[in-house]
């Protein structure tokens, strides 16, 4: 269950406690087997931000602390909520983000691209993709032996850059 709370703008230093009865009332109702994420926001502010152009929108939310705004906040809980995940691939010509449920092990990943990668699973080159970021390309991850080597019963994280290795 996903709940918004909206708030004022003369709320934001108090949204937690704001929130917090509603969390309370929510999660006793639920019960243990449902996960409850309460959201504060203030909307109208949210509205009225997203007129703005992008720089001047990123600084007000920078300075009154709410980072990337609402509603990236919104869709993360969302896909949370619904057990989604995020693997990448990169390549020359593209890099591609996929979605797939949490707890998929490596060959189902790889059967979200293509079935035929899923039925011809041999391995995946694993790197979670801020360590790759840094790194800044596939080959200078290789070189200095940061990339892992997984197998059929890898569970994959959220963030993995994955490049399957497949024979059909």
């Amino acid at each position: 269950m996903l709940v918004v709370v909206n708030i004022g703008e003369d709320q934001l230093d108090r949204a937690e406690s704001l929130a917090a009865p509603v969390v309370e009332t929510f999660a006793a109702s639920a019960g243990p087997a449902q996960a409850v994420r309460v959201l504060p926001m203030a909307v109208q502010l949210e509205a009225e931000t997203a007129q703005l152009e992008e720089e001047d929108r990123a600084e007000l939310l920078d300075e009154l602390g709410l980072g990337q705004g609402a509603l990236p906040r919104l869709v993360e809980a969302a896909r949370s909520l619904l057990g989604l995940r995020t693997f990448l691939t990169t390549g020359e010509k593209e890099s591609r983000a996929w979605t797939f449920r949490a707890g998929y092990k490596a060959p189902e990943c790889a059967g979200v691209i293509h079935t035929d990668f899923q039925r011809g699973f041999i391995k995946a080159e694993c790197i979670h993709w801020d360590e790759l970021l840094e790194l800044g390309s596939w080959n200078k991850a290789k070189e200095v032996g940061k990339l892992r080597i997984e197998g059929k019963d890898y569970v994959v994280a959220d963030g993995d850059v994955l490049e399957f290795r497949f024979n059909v």
